[in-house]
């Protein structure tokens, strides 16, 4: 079982975040919400998770070890698995750990994961999209989020990055009640200076389709082609007043006051890869870890889950070890 030693350290730069918000930002509205969290929490758990199979790949391709991206899907498509070793699916399972004290314990002494728990949602676990000898890998990212107001202040006066964001929520206006255009939309920014602004969504054939623009203080601007799904809007900077977009299709304005804007932005540190188990070997020792328990990364869990003590998992060494022995593995 992995020791303290066997822990695997991959170090943590903005790529790793960037990557994340790309897809998350197209992402949340076709993702899973089984924990019951707001879209700023959502988002920056897409970005965590999206970070550390990034920095597990590049760890691969470092070492030589192949792999493929087979069961990638789509933005708009949850997602199967995240790649494949030796044949076999992988599915890596992260964890944000954002509290201060753990963080310093945690890069002072990896082995204070020992006390963790892995964690794999029991709906998932009853699911066929995994084979039994298909692999579960259990990363852990040490970094910060701002998740109030305040935090987000702190950082902007820091001059810290920032990724602002405000998820649309209406069904209607992102195409899931009725595929139809929304027309040309209309924004408008109450602020004194300027604002970039990124307009993510879909067209008619379902694509993603991006716009950017500069909203000139007070005055309507009309985006140039029509949207039939609107995702997402990001800030290149906090608006001093509220936004508007009209949707003339709908008759509609969605509001977007400064309040309602989520960073998203994940201040990584490092990422530690505790390890890994079969589908067969976590089912059977894994426990049933109800919601609302405590276990060492999180105070309390948002969902019904099955935990294996990050004690009893198998080294990521030897993964990489039986993908290149592996005959089934991909060029």
């Amino acid at each position: 079982m992995v020791s303290p030693g066997a822990i695997l350290r991959l170090p943590y730069d903005a790529s790793l975040t960037l990557a994340g918000i790309e897809y998350a930002k197209k992402s949340l509205h076709f993702t899973y919400n089984r924990m019951g969290l707001g879209a700023g929490a959502r988002l920056r758990k897409i970005v965590a998770g999206v970070a550390v199979e990034l920095a597990f790949r590049r760890w691969l391709e470092a070492g030589g070890v192949p792999y493929d991206l087979l069961g990638a899907t789509p933005f708009t498509e949850r997602d199967h698995y995240d790649l494949r070793l030796g044949g076999r699916r992988c599915d890596v399972k992260s964890f944000l750990i954002s509290d201060r004290p753990k963080i310093s314990a945690l890069r002072g002494d990896p082995a204070e994961l020992r006390a963790a728990e892995a964690l794999v949602p029991e709906d998932q676990l009853r699911s066929e999209t995994l084979a039994d000898d298909d692999i579960y890998l259990f990363g852990f990212l040490a970094g910060l989020e701002t998740r109030t107001a305040e935090a987000l202040r702190r950082a902007l006066l820091a001059e810290q990055p920032v990724y602002l964001l405000h998820a649309i929520q209406p069904a209607r206006w992102r195409g899931a009640e009725a595929w139809r255009s929304l027309g040309r939309l209309v924004l408008k920014a109450d602020t004194a200076e300027a604002l970039d602004v990124e307009v993510g969504g879909q067209d008619q054939s379902h694509a993603s389709r991006v716009h950017r623009l500069r909203l000139a203080p007070r005055t309507r601007t009309v985006v140039p082609f029509e949207y039939y799904a609107l995702l997402y809007l990001h800030a290149a900077r906090l608006p001093g007043g509220a936004m508007g977009v009209r949707s003339p299709a709908l008759r509609e304005t969605q509001l977007v006051r400064p309040g309602d804007w989520a960073n998203i932005w994940i201040y990584g540190l490092e990422i530690f890869l505790a390890g890994w188990l079969t589908k067969a070997e976590f089912r059977a020792r894994g426990r049933r870890l109800p919601a609302g328990a405590a276990v060492w990364q999180y105070p309390r869990t948002q969902t019904n889950n099955r935990a294996v003590p990050v004690t009893q998992l198998r080294p990521v060494s030897e993964l990489a070890a039986l993908a290149l022995q592996d005959p089934r593995r991909q060029p």
